[in-house]
């Protein structure tokens, strides 16, 4: 399995995915967070936090994290290696695994750089050192299960099709629907609100980047990001 995640992530490094994808990370969420003049902006904010920038990587991880799978087993399909990958000494479990973690590693060096943001709040303070940081750390650790979340979904949506442009599509709508779908849902059933957001990631989210780290909000992003690994391994299977 190690082999085939060494593989993988150098894959995206061998082609321009792994440079545009941290490149457009950094780029929009640097703009939005220090140059752009808005809600986001954390100098025209008053506080001495980062909660702009993790109501903001969701939203763009909405797109990134897909643009990374896509590939993953649809290229696979298309160009008809999944054959040859089959015969390897490895399990359908373990070849899922293995691209999995790839597409996650590759998502963490994304974010590796925005930790310079924690440094430039703490200096930027008043008075210095006037952050957070429970909750900062809260939210850090709430980025990489909701970043596993997102990449399950991607990999099970690149099992579908041969197509990476529909696989990317199939991943932005399902991972849209169940980060902020149920939100949106809730507010139609009024009596049943707060059970039916908890079925969505976007309130464990919240709850984790408070930085309480419950075990239960923990338990959910495991128990989602390993059921959409499981149905990618039986798609995988059935082909």
């Amino acid at each position: 399995m190690f082999a085939l995640l060494k593989k993988e992530f150098n894959s995206f490094f061998a082609s321009p995915i792994a440079y545009l994808v941290i490149s457009v990370f950094l780029v929009v969420s640097g703009l939005f967070l220090w140059v752009f003049k808005g809600d986001f902006n954390i100098l025209n904010a008053g506080f001495a936090d980062l909660n702009n920038f993790f109501y903001l990587a969701p939203w763009l991880f909405l797109f990134l994290i897909p643009a990374i799978t896509m590939k993953s087993f649809a290229d696979e399909f298309s160009n008809g290696t999944i054959e040859i990958l089959k015969t390897r000494p490895l399990t359908n479990w373990q070849i899922v695994m293995g691209k999995f973690w790839a597409s996650l590693i590759l998502i963490i060096v994304a974010l590796l750089p925005t930790l310079t943001y924690i440094y430039t709040v703490y200096v930027i303070g008043n008075p210095i050192g006037n952050i957070d940081m429970g909750s900062t750390i809260g939210s850090y650790i709430g980025l990489l299960f909701l970043a596993a979340t997102y990449t399950a979904i991607g990999l099970f949506t690149s099992t579908l099709t041969k197509n990476q442009i529909i696989s990317f599509i199939l991943a932005v709508f399902i991972t849209f629907l169940v980060f902020y779908g149920f939100d949106a849902l809730s507010s139609l059933y009024q009596k049943n609100s707060f059970l039916i957001q908890k079925i969505g990631i976007n309130q464990h989210f919240k709850s984790i980047s408070r930085g309480v780290i419950d075990t239960r909000d923990i338990a959910y992003f495991i128990s989602v990001t390993l059921f959409f690994l499981f149905i990618t391994k039986m798609q995988l299977t059935d082909e």
